[in-house]
């Protein structure tokens, strides 16, 4: 076996998984930029302009409610078949996108997508962390990671042609050849050797979760937006959520196997990594939702200059998330989130300040800051939560780790749009112009800073962990040849020596 065979690189005896996880990841990540650029199209194919909004929110409710449903049955059942599945029902969801007749079914052929996508993100990352060893694992994220950076150009660029050719429901259809590829390579290549046993499935914790979570997301997503706060529709939606999730939390302390352990949220390496998750989805997504805003309304930049000004964003973070497997074995996990941390907080810093003075380039080299920044939190902390806990248990604390970031995401879209909207409120509207957009921009940017200093400590909360080397489990999850024992995480002295427990497997690919 040469050195190069095992590798992380495409020409590795892994690389045909590693082509497909990344295949996978690209679904979700063109579907993330693509439909934003077509929806002028759409409305003026199907009307329905009002509730046009819903197919956006109708995709990311999905897919953050179910996250940590997939992640409890890829435990049980194996990741092969949860991530087949996902794809499955993206591909489908995708053709009745592209044969939609009306908005509302298109809504809801959204939805059905997110529901696809919801296991394709997070099994995607877990089935990296079992097959790639501790010292491998950064260099992989920065490749799932470029997925994304490749995508913020390509999926508006190709929204764009669909659209001017009059073609929107192309947007949809080009995800069914990558659909099938990326289900054809995994089909193939991925190998998992699960131990059957008979398991109690957690039904009605899945339903009070969904039920819960569908609630409470949907209240912050379309709070102020499609309903005023302080209607009955959002008091209701927060309070029957509210509920429903009480409901849950005893339901889970008797479930056999529940769908989401306590055990997530006690340990305290996970529950800290889970907090720094839900500040990357804030800060992400108050800079992806209103950078190109203010480059338009300020500088009125075409909307392709401001959506490549936002792409350094996401270029900073597979440069930095490829190089911190360097950094957090030489210092460890929490030193290389804080170093992130802090770089993140000088950037958007930056961006915050220079507001009142917008410039196209040094708005992007904010963004490539933040999103360097940003590769340096995300990855050693998902990548410390993930080797804390053996191959049974690294699917629930990936997809917690990732819908963690969702509801960071969900909120801050509540939190940023409320501030933006209060500096809005009261300007007529032929007074509106460049300067309440700056106001307005640089009022976000500030949140989001304190956003990011808050985050501060959520990573000083962090056991002071350090990557060791675990012993090997009896019996292989995932049949391999090439992989080292996969390490695990060692606590730094007495602190935190509860939260890290060593992987229970070694990982082996063919």
């Amino acid at each position: 076996m040469t050195a190069q065979a095992q590798g992380v690189g495409f020409r590795s005896e892994r690389g045909p998984i590693l082509i497909a996880l990344m295949l996978a990841t690209g679904l979700v990540a063109i579907d993330a930029t693509i439909v934003a650029t077509a929806v002028p199209s759409i409305v003026d194919d199907l009307g329905g302009f009002s509730s046009f909004p819903w197919l956006f929110s109708a995709y990311l409710l999905a897919q953050a409610v179910s996250v940590p449903i997939y992640g409890k049955l890829s435990d049980m059942v194996g990741r092969k078949p949860i991530i087949l599945a996902g794809i499955s029902l993206f591909l489908l969801g995708s053709v009745l996108c592209g044969i939609a007749w009306s908005m509302p079914a298109l809504i809801a052929f959204r939805a059905l997508q997110g529901l696809g996508a919801g296991a394709v993100l997070p099994v995607s990352i877990t089935i990296a962390g079992d097959i790639y060893s501790l010292e491998e694992r950064a260099k992989v994220q920065g490749y799932l990671a470029s997925v994304w950076a490749i995508s913020s150009v390509v999926g508006p660029s190709l929204g764009g042609i669909f659209s001017s050719l009059g073609l929107w429901r192309g947007i949809f259809l080009v995800n069914v050849p990558l659909c099938i590829l990326a289900g054809w390579m995994l089909l193939r290549t991925l190998h998992e050797n699960v131990q059957r046993a008979k398991h109690r499935v957690d039904y009605p914790g899945a339903v009070l979760l969904a039920g819960s979570l569908s609630l409470l997301i949907l209240g912050a997503l379309e709070g102020g937006q499609a309903w005023a706060w302080d209607s009955p529709l959002s008091i209701g939606a927060f309070a029957i959520g509210g509920v429903l999730l009480i409901v849950f939390v005893f339901v889970e302390r008797r479930a056999a196997e529940p769908i989401l352990p306590p055990w997530v949220v006690s340990r305290r390496l996970l529950a800290s990594t889970a907090l720094v998750s839900f500040g990357v989805g804030s800060i992400m997504i108050g800079l992806t939702s209103y950078v190109p805003t203010f480059l338009d309304g300020a500088l009125g930049t075409s909307p392709l200059v401001a959506g490549l000004a936002l792409a350094a964003l996401t270029l900073g973070w597979p440069i930095s998330a490829s190089q911190a497997g360097k950094l957090y074995l030489r210092i460890g996990f929490k030193s290389t989130a804080l170093i992130g941390i802090t770089v993140t907080i000088l950037g958007v810093a930056i961006l915050a300040l220079t507001a009142a003075t917008p410039n196209v380039a040094l708005i992007a080299v904010s963004c490539f800051v933040v999103g360097f920044g940003l590769g340096l939190v995300a990855t050693p902390t998902l990548i410390a939560a993930q080797s804390s806990v053996p191959w049974n248990e690294r699917g629930v604390v990936t997809s917690t780790n990732l819908f963690a970031r969702s509801i960071g995401s969900a909120l801050g879209v509540a939190v940023f749009g409320a501030v933006a909207n209060a500096l809005y409120a009261g300007t007529p509207p032929e007074a509106a112009g460049e300067h309440t957009v700056v106001v307005a921009s640089s009022a976000v940017f500030l949140a989001v800073l304190a956003c990011a200093v808050l985050s501060i400590g959520a990573v000083a909360a962090m056991p002071a962990t350090s990557p060791g080397k675990a012993a090997p489990a009896k019996g292989d999850h995932v049949k391999a040849d090439s992989v080292k024992a996969d390490p695990g995480v060692q606590a730094e002295g007495n602190e935190g020596a509860g939260d890290a427990e060593p992987d229970a497997a070694r990982r082996r690919t063919q």
